[in-house]
C-alpha cells in the first residue's frame, strides 16, 4: 500500500530526509489499524523527471509486524505509477486545455505522446474531479467539467489536491487504470459533494473513469 511522504521541498532535499527513517514513520498501520508506529523495511528504486531533476529516487518502505504487510511513502509531487512529476504533468495539461497552446509548447520535456496520453486521462477524469474538490474550494460555474476542474485545481493547488485525493479518497489525480485501483475498490464520493444545488451539472458515479 502507497501512502504520501510528508517532506514537500525540492526532490534534492527529499533524497537526503529519507536516509532518517522517522522522518515520516507512519505511527499506526493505515491496512490492519493497529495503533503501533511501523518498522523501517528498505527501500525500492524508481525513476522520476520534473523540470530540474532526471534520475532514481529511493522510496522508503514500512512493515507492520501486526498484519506483516508493508507500507511505501511515495513523495507527494509523484503520482502512483507515472514517470513524470505532478508540477510537469500538471505544466501540460494547463497548457493544453487551459492556454490551447500547441502540443510541441504544451508538452516541452515530455514525449508528445505522453502529454497526449496526461490530456485524455484528465478530461476522462474532470467530471470526478469537479465532484470530489467541492470539499476544498466552491464550485465555479463553467462551460465544461474540463474547465472546471482545472479551475479548481488551480485555485487549491495541485499538490494540495493530490494529498487530499490520494490520502482521503485513494483517488488518482489522472484516473487509476482497470488494473491498478488500491485492494481493487472502486473510488466512492460522498454524496454530499453533488447534491443537486450545490452542483447541478454533475451526475455522480461511484466509480472512477477508467484509464489505459
Amino acid at each position: 500500500m502507497q501512502m504520501l511522504h510528508p517532506h514537500r521541498g525540492s526532490i534534492q532535499q527529499y533524497m537526503e530526509v529519507i536516509k532518517d527513517p522517522d522522518r515520516g514513520r507512519p505511527s499506526s498501520c493505515p491496512q490492519c489499524f493497529i495503533q503501533e508506529p511501523l518498522t523501517a523495511h528498505g527501500f525500492y528504486s524508481r525513476t522520476i523527471m520534473d523540470e530540474a531533476f532526471d534520475g532514481v529516487i529511493r522510496i522508503r518502505r514500512y512493515l507492520c509486524l501486526a498484519c506483516l504487510r508493508t507500507v511505501s511513502l511515495l513523495p507527494e509531487w509523484a503520482l502512483p505509477f507515472l514517470r513524470f512529476s505532478i508540477p510537469m504533468i500538471a505544466n501540460t495539461v494547463k497548457s493544453r486545455l487551459m492556454e490551447s497552446r500547441a502540443w510541441k509548447l504544451a508538452a516541452a520535456g515530455a514525449p508528445y505522446q505522453r502529454g497526449q496520453h496526461w490530456v485524455r486521462r484528465f478530461a476522462q477524469q474532470a467530471e470526478l474531479l469537479s465532484a470530489a474538490l467541492t470539499a476544498l474550494t466552491p464550485v465555479r460555474g463553467t462551460a465544461s467539467f474540463v474547465s472546471r476542474a482545472l479551475q479548481m485545481l488551480e485555485k487549491t493547488g495541485w499538490r494540495k489536491a493530490h494529498r487530499f485525493l490520494f490520502s482521503d479518497l485513494r483517488m488518482h489525480l489522472l484516473g487509476w487504470g482497470p488494473s491498478l485501483a488500491p485492494h481493487g475498490r472502486r473510488i466512492t464520493v460522498n454524496a454530499a459533494f453533488c447534491a443537486p444545488e450545490a452542483f447541478p451539472q454533475t451526475t455522480c458515479s461511484d466509480s472512477e473513469n477508467p484509464s489505459d
